[in-house]
């Protein structure tokens, strides 16, 4: 697929690295200056982007008493939905200046809108991406309004069935806007490694004929590698000082040395994965000269006949091809040949 989108000064496609973001999300734990330690961490485990949230509790559910506004089996059970957000947001008054630090280390900084102000709010920082988290994938009038900013939309898939993306990704198009990205994910947390289906992504590539990357609440960086190798050209993993500190996220959010090593890992599978094309490499084509052939493997006089006790098939290559072995066998020598010598056509009678 050659499909490429542009988020802030990277590329995004299949032939450019693989972009790396680390979701902020609640690990600030309401602590400016920890917000920006993150964002420095994040620069220097290798991240191309940090990712921020743009929300507050009353702009993405209310203060209800009804049960359903609980939260139950999760690490978070117990909790009312307006709670978790009041600790989980990012300060909008922040959210300028996060971007402008981010910018001044070299990384891209974009974030989620979960309603219309966000949007508007974003637009001034002059955002250079959307991403529609999960449980925002069926807010159509939401995506509509991103959809007709022209940015690239990055759609996390974790809660998404096919008509929920069919929608989604029709709105888009009916907008003009092609930029879009779809990020497997699971809405698990932290996600159980059986439940994550890598091997969708591929078939949500093909499917959709749209990038595909990995948004990943797994623990570990094994999920997150593997999925480069699968055809993921974003991966995005949380990212906290310690988990020690808590949070919201914090349990299931790597730490600075972890996603260090993510993104080292990253990088050598994306030198590894090389080439579909199959070829031998200039080093490969001179090795051939190691691989097996036909040897005189005993002395022979004029005249012998070549046996399965003079003539073998060994190591290094520079003889005849083994595949003339049954062919040689009964047939007799040219001339005195001493043990070691590589066969020839001209030592054959």
């Amino acid at each position: 697929m050659n499909k490429t989108i542009k988020i802030g000064s990277a590329t995004v496609g299949a032939s450019s690295p693989t972009f790396i973001v680390a979701e902020m999300s609640g690990n600030h734990l309401q602590d400016y200056d920890r917000a920006i330690r993150i964002i420095h961490a994040a620069k220097e485990a290798g991240a191309d982007a940090i990712k921020l949230q743009t929300y507050t509790a009353d702009t993405i559910t209310v203060d209800g008493t009804n049960d359903c506004f609980h939260i139950h089996g999760s690490i978070w059970d117990g909790m009312s939905l307006h709670k978790l957000y009041e600790e989980a947001y990012t300060p909008w008054d922040w959210q300028p200046k996060l971007m402008e630090e981010a910018e001044k280390l070299g990384l891209i900084c974009f974030s989620s809108p979960f309603d219309f102000t966000a949007v508007d709010f974003m637009e001034k920082m002059n955002m250079p991406a959307y991403k529609i988290a999960s449980y925002e994938i069926n807010d159509i009038p939401l995506i509509r309004k991103i959809a007709k900013l022209h940015k690239p939309i990055i759609f996390a898939t974790g809660i998404a069935e096919f008509e929920d993306l069919d929608l989604a990704l029709s709105v888009c198009r009916e907008e003009g806007n092609e930029d879009v990205m779809l990020l497997k994910c699971v809405s698990a947390y932290p996600t159980p490694y059986e439940l994550i289906n890598l091997n969708t992504i591929p078939t949500l590539a093909e499917k959709y004929n749209c990038l595909m990357g990995l948004s990943d609440h797994s623990m570990g960086s094994a999920v997150a590698v593997a999925s480069v190798a699968l055809g993921a050209r974003m991966v995005e993993k949380h990212l906290t000082l310690s988990r020690a500190d808590g949070g919201p996220d914090g349990a299931f959010s790597m730490e600075p040395a972890e996603f260090k090593q993510m993104c080292k890992d990253i990088r050598i599978v994306e030198k590894a994965l090389g080439s579909s094309t199959y070829q031998l490499t200039p080093q490969q084509i001179d090795e051939r000269k190691e691989s097996r052939s036909l040897f005189v493997v005993k002395d022979m006089k004029q005249g012998d006949t070549f046996t399965p006790d003079n003539c073998r098939s060994i190591r290094p290559g520079i003889g005849l091809h083994t595949k003339y072995y049954e062919e040689i066998l009964g047939k007799t020598a040219t001339k005195d040949i001493e043990k070691g010598t590589p066969l020839s056509w001209e030592l054959v009678k």
